[in-house]
């Protein structure tokens, strides 16, 4: 049988990805999109049937985290993947303590988000297939299907994560944005090796292109941080 999604999103955009997303994976089927954590909670009140929840943490009627306390004191066992941009260590050990058993941060790609839930989908056909009584292999098989592996995602040949992370970094702390010699710059890096890390993030859609005028020479490009942290990117 297909395991019942429940999607709590509050930003329009992204509650119908998510849903339209649940809707191209085998296995998982959408029970229903919540824009509140009042509505959520409503939603698994009236059906009983739902066995996930994709839960976002910045709700319009309180944090991701209270909804899940309430889910919890009420006794209803459903699972929880975070998707979110909540990024404070704090969210993702007080995640964890309650539960959450995996956790995706936007902005993502559809690659992602489906390796996230076929780990789910691993984990829960591993342990319907247990015995009643496991032995630690069991349950080191059970843990290891939630562990992180390749999406299919990784980084260019030449490019490494620590210096993107750097770029990304530079970018956040410049609203007015970065260009490649200034990002190289601030990296420590030449500025066709910035420009590369630039051009990746603009691909993924993280980061926006604008044109820079005046001064001597040609018109650069400049980019601007327009990840999870932008004030109009969904959280």
């Amino acid at each position: 049988m297909s395991v019942r999604v429940l999607v709590v999103e509050d930003e329009e955009v992204a509650a119908e990805a998510h849903a339209t997303y649940v809707g191209r994976l085998p296995g998982f089927e959408l029970a229903g999109v919540a824009r509140s954590a009042g509505e959520a909670l409503r939603l698994l009140r009236r059906d009983d049937t739902i066995e996930l929840l994709l839960l976002d943490m910045h709700l319009p009627d309180g944090h991701g985290l209270g909804l899940l306390q309430r889910v919890r004191a009420e006794g209803r066992p459903v699972d929880v993947i975070a998707v979110t941009s909540a990024r404070d260590t704090e969210v993702v050990r007080r995640a964890v303590s309650q539960g959450v058993v995996l956790y995706l941060l936007k902005p993502f790609t559809f690659a992602a988000f489906r390796n996230k839930l076929e780990q789910y989908a691993e984990f829960r056909t591993r342990l319907e297939s247990s015995p009643a009584d496991v032995v630690q292999d069991d349950v080191d098989q059970l843990f290891g299907a939630l562990r992180s592996r390749p999406t299919g995602e990784e980084l260019p040949k030449g490019m490494s994560l620590d210096s993107l992370r750097a770029v990304v970094e530079a970018l956040r702390r410049s609203p007015d944005g970065l260009s490649a010699t200034e990002a190289g710059a601030e990296v420590g890096v030449s500025r066709v090796t910035a420009r590369r890390y630039l051009e990746h993030l603009a691909d993924e859609g993280r980061v926006a292109r604008q044109p820079r005028y005046g001064g001597a020479g040609r018109p650069e490009v400049g980019y601007v941080w327009a990840g999870p942290d932008s004030p109009d990117s969904p959280s």
